[in-house]
């Protein structure tokens, strides 16, 4: 719920506050809810080897984390409290403090992906067998779940109705802050026992990464200061937002991912920007609202996540295997498609963890639907190498690609990557930057080398094949037998 200031009810002499995907202080449900609560409120973020075993060891997700925990515990303590940071697996853990620290409650943020509710729902019982109750509130979205549905009760499945519903119910009390500030005399600093720097990235496990070399802020203070800039420019972004080689986006992808910004704040900036005539701010608004909209989808169609279409009838096409699908797949990843804007965007996230959103559309319909390849792979990629993955947007943008999805593009809409290129790169600035190799090429064949005459390759220095390679596919050919794929999915809707 939105904060609801009542008198403080001091319930419990003490409370845990569990921090998670919420590494900020300010207007944060959770934070707010245990020091009104209880009397001392003492903070923990664990990082959960169920999580971290299974991720490599260079991951720029870890790293930001760690860095935002250091700033987050330096403004605690300057609070009067501090941060208890452990290397463990949560449900274990979160426990055996909850009973050592002798807390009668523990406080957290929702997270409805399904491990992490499954997750909860351990240390639920974890908790409750040493008597101590855990409280999860609602934080990392303006509605969730079941808050918007329609007239006949149901959750949305095209987003242009469901945002209309979502405009119509926000208002000034869905995007209020929560006060944390104003209580946070209850903070209290963990016990001397207790009481030691955030770890640091090799002693959990991990290597440092090129974060730092990427200028990516962390921390809170970070996230602000990308939001300040973002504001500055947040009227040009309807239209600079699909220019990858434009500063159009907000870039807060990653400090929405992890909270170190307030989804209240953005979103009420964006909603009072957009109501006061800003174009920029109402197609922001427009994609925060995506956000909430694959939250709840993923909220009410959990076996998405374990691979199932969003539309049944999509998991029977055929994609292609077998060594030379994995051989396109490997091609794909390591940027060596022969289609230029595609090779670009993929070694952008390969070399950052981030890619722009136009990019991920165009290289999602370029794996589904030119290569013919099970979105499933795609969707596996980006997680793994995206700062900012999150399950919910990350398996709606994908279905989305491959027209499986809730609302997803029609089946026969195949994004061409070089008109794409054409239109939203027209200078070829974006892959010169990435693909230095193809940078003396005229701007009118960059973004198809393999036109380009003898002539013309040889005044660039390239040799199509040896220093670029040659298009793994035919776009137009590739784009038959994709029609012909989702043939199958036509026979089936029309009960054939």
């Amino acid at each position: 719920m939105p904060p609801i200031l009542l008198a403080v009810d001091k319930t419990y002499p003490k409370g845990l506050m569990w921090f998670r995907r919420d590494l900020r202080i300010d207007d944060n449900a959770a934070l707010w809810q245990a020091l009104r609560a209880c009397r001392q409120v003492v903070c923990v973020f664990i990082f959960d080897k169920a999580i971290l075993d299974a991720l490599p060891r260079a991951d720029r997700r870890v790293e930001f984390i760690r860095e935002s925990l250091v700033a987050l515990d330096t403004e605690l303590r300057a609070l009067g409290g501090g941060l208890i940071v452990r290397h463990a697996v949560a449900e274990d853990e979160i426990a055996a403090l909850a009973k050592t620290l002798d807390v009668q409650a523990v406080f957290a943020n929702r997270d409805d992906e399904p491990d992490a509710m499954a997750r909860d729902a351990r240390v639920f019982g974890a908790l409750a067998d040493v008597g101590v109750l855990l409280n999860v509130v609602k934080d990392k979205a303006i509605f969730e779940r079941d808050e918007v549905l329609t007239q006949a009760g149901q959750p949305y499945t095209v987003f242009t109705p469901y945002k209309r519903a979502w405009l119509a119910k926000v208002d000034d009390f869905y995007l209020k802050p929560y006060p944390v500030r104003a209580y946070v005399d209850a903070l209290a600093p963990p016990p001397a026992d207790h009481r030691a720097p955030v770890p640091t990235l090799e002693a959990i496990g991990f290597k440092p990464t090129n974060l730092a070399s990427l200028e990516i802020p962390t921390g809170a203070q970070g996230g602000a200061a990308l939001f300040d800039d973002f504001v500055e420019r947040i009227d040009r972004y309807d239209t600079a937002r699909d220019f990858p080689a434009v500063r159009g986006p907000s870039y807060l992808g990653v400090h929405l991912r992890f909270g170190t910004v307030s989804i209240r704040q953005m979103a009420g900036t964006a909603h009072r920007l957009s109501r006061e005539g800003s174009a920029g701010a109402a197609t922001w608004l427009s994609e925060l609202i995506w956000r909430d909209f694959y939250f709840q989808a993923l909220a009410h169609r959990p076996d998405v996540a374990r691979g199932k279409s969003f539309k049944p009838e999509y998991d029977k096409i055929i994609w292609h295997h077998g060594k030379h699908a994995d051989g396109l797949f490997a091609a794909w990843c390591q940027g060596r498609t022969g289609y230029p804007l595609v090779d670009a965007a993929m070694a952008q996230i390969n070399q950052s963890g981030y890619m722009h959103n136009r990019l991920r559309m165009v290289v999602a319909s370029f794996l589904c639907k030119d290569l013919g390849l099970d979105w499933r792979r795609g969707e596996a990629y980006f997680a793994t190498h995206l700062n900012d993955f999150e399950l919910s947007s990350n398996n709606g943008g994908w279905q989305w690609a491959s027209s499986s999805g809730c609302d997803a593009q029609p089946y026969f809409r195949i994004f061409n990557p070089v008109t794409q290129s054409e239109r939203f790169d027209p200078e070829g600035k974006f892959i010169r930057r990435y693909l230095p190799q193809l940078a003396k090429l005229d701007n009118k064949v960059i973004h198809a080398p393999w036109t380009a005459t003898p002539v013309e390759l040889e005044a660039a220095g390239l040799k199509l094949g040896e220093h670029y390679p040659k298009p793994i596919v035919d776009h137009a050919e590739a784009r038959e037998r994709t029609l012909q794929r989702y043939a199958v999915v036509r026979k089936v809707a029309a009960g054939a």
